[in-house]
């Protein structure tokens, strides 16, 4: 592990030599090479879904787990995109004349050698490495176990292309020892590695954080609500609840709860429940809700549950107060969702709760790297410092002063 390590830090030298220019090319050329090798990168998740099957893995994780052709042109869309984004590093982000005539800039640089440890998408292979090498950093990947003949053909394929361009394929590689082991001494190798990010299940980000020397950047989990006003334009309301619950459930910035106004509850539920039923969502609420539809109990346990499937739980409010009080007790820190058409009540909400990333009559589902204009993410943190919600390319780097003097002393 640390020899692999080592390579993997003084690999990352190199890229400082590199151009933006011949950063944007080679990714590119990564992009082209994902779409030439499509049936390669197709009979590798073949193998990953098959095993999937067997190991009874659900719905949900199948779904990210999935790659065809039209994913894999996405995937190499994405990097096409990022390839597209403006240089991230290099750049003045600040500069003054001290009172002792010293000029100081304020320049950004790569973060370093950054591991990133993740779950079942294949894709994440393919976008990490990709933010990771237009903003200078070298990535360390460790996904999951269900992806691993998927992410070895992915990372196969990018590495081509860096050997190809007289670059060490050190820049890009996967964790050579991926049990728990392995990632156990991954994350204390502050020697080498300069950030760990952990995107994945619940217990996977609370064992990382729990153990790292390295610093972290989580990436946890997405217990997202939507809030139905009593000024909520209700045919918007219903348009955004299910996109935000039936869209894709099993992703990180799907709806969970369901808040309704009571002062609308008996007419808009209804209709919620038309539209959820044909969507063939499981339904469950609070005393209130069963009053006015039919669904099974939503617990304690329900409300601070991430599904991460098509499930959600429903609960009767009142007013904007109590909507805030439940989201600060039960929610993550992800994204939370107002609708209405009232902009002081809009505005309470937005600033009585805390969260990465907070929306006035929109879905949750765009808390996403390439809906924000990122062109893809690393995952979306729910951290305070350094990076918060969609962490792309801006994200992955740090600064550093560079001071000019003139013989100056102190």
């Amino acid at each position: 592990m640390e020899d692999f390590l080592q390579k993997a830090k003084s690999s990352s030298r190199v890229l400082n030599t590199l151009s933006g220019k011949e950063k944007n090319r080679i990714l590119r050329e990564m992009a082209q090479a994902l779409r030439s090798n499509t049936m390669n990168l197709m009979e590798a998740n073949a193998l990953d879904m098959a095993a999937g099957e067997k190991n009874n893995l659900s719905s949900a994780l199948m779904d990210r787990l999935y790659l065809d052709e039209k994913r894999i042109d996405a995937m190499a869309v994405a990097v096409e995109e990022i390839a597209a984004l403006k240089e991230p590093v290099g750049r003045v982000l600040d500069g003054w004349l001290t009172e002792d005539g010293l000029k100081i800039e304020k320049v950004s640089i790569p973060i370093g050698v950054i591991g990133i440890i993740y779950e079942s998408r294949p894709n994440v292979t393919s976008d990490t490495a990709a933010l990771c090498f237009k903003s200078s950093n070298v990535c360390v990947l460790k996904g999951g176990k269900e992806a691993e003949n998927s992410n070895q053909a992915i990372a196969k394929v990018l590495q081509a292309v860096l050997e190809r361009n007289n670059l060490p394929k050190e820049l890009i590689s996967l964790l050579p020892d991926s049990s728990r082991e392995g990632v156990a001494k991954l994350i204390k190798m502050d020697k080498y590695v300069d950030l760990i990010i952990p995107r994945g299940g619940e217990g996977l980000v609370r064992y990382v954080n729990d153990n790292a020397t390295v610093s972290v950047v989580k990436h946890d989990k997405g217990l997202c609500h939507t809030y139905i006003d009593k000024d909520a334009d209700q045919d918007k309301a219903i348009k955004i609840a299910i996109n935000a619950k039936v869209q894709r459930p099993g992703v990180c910035n799907a709806m969970e709860t369901l808040l309704v106004d009571k002062a609308v509850a008996a007419e808009v539920l209804p209709k919620l429940k038309a539209e959820f039923d044909k969507a063939g969502t499981d339904l469950r609420g609070c005393g209130e809700t069963k009053v006015i539809i039919s669904v099974d109990d939503a617990t304690d346990e329900d409300y601070d549950t991430e599904y991460l499937a098509n499930i959600l739980s429903i609960k009767v409010v009142d007013g904007v107060e109590e909507a805030i009080e439940h989201i600060v007790r039960y929610g993550s820190g992800h994204s939370e969702a107002i609708v209405t058409e009232n902009i002081t009540t809009a505005e309470k909400f937005l600033n009585n709760i805390d969260a990465a990333a907070l929306y006035v009559n929109a879905s949750t589902r765009f808390t996403d790297g390439g809906a924000f204009g990122f062109g893809a993410e690393v995952g979306i943190s729910t951290n305070k410092l350094h990076a918060r919600g969609p962490m792309g390319i801006d994200g992955l780097t740090t600064y550093k002063f560079k001071i000019y003097g003139d013989g100056q002393i102190r």
